[in-house]
C-alpha cells in the first residue's frame, strides 16, 4: 500500500480499508453457513437422520452468530432455521418422501 497522504480523502481511503476487511469477514461467515447447510441437506437426502439431528444445533448457532453481528439479517436467520428444522420433520414423519 502506497504511504496515506493526509488530506480531504483519509477517512474515505479508512473507510474503505474498513469495508474490505468486514466484507471479507462476512463472506467468510456466510460462506461457512452455505456449506454447513449444504452438509445438512445431503444428510437429510440421504435420510440419515440421527447424524442430521446432531449437526442441527452446530448449524443453528452459526446462523445465530451470523445474525448477532448483523452479516445476515436476524429475520433470514429465523426463515433458515425454520426450513432446516421443516426438512428433518418432514422426513422423521415420513420417511419414504423427500
Amino acid at each position: 500500500m502506497a504511504k496515506l497522504k493526509t488530506g480531504r480523502h483519509t477517512s474515505a481511503i479508512k473507510a474503505w480499508r474498513k469495508s474490505e476487511k468486514l466484507a471479507s469477514k462476512n463472506r467468510g461467515v456466510k460462506t461457512r453457513i452455505h456449506d454447513t447447510a449444504k452438509e445438512f441437506g445431503s444428510l437429510v437426502a440421504k435420510k440419515d437422520i440421527d447424524s442430521a439431528q446432531k449437526m442441527l444445533p452446530k448449524t443453528y448457532s452459526l446462523l445465530d452468530k451470523a445474525a448477532k453481528s448483523g452479516t445476515i439479517h436476524w429475520k433470514a436467520a429465523a426463515r433458515k432455521k425454520s426450513r432446516l428444522a421443516a426438512r428433518i420433520k418432514a422426513i422423521a414423519q415420513n420417511p419414504s418422501v423427500k
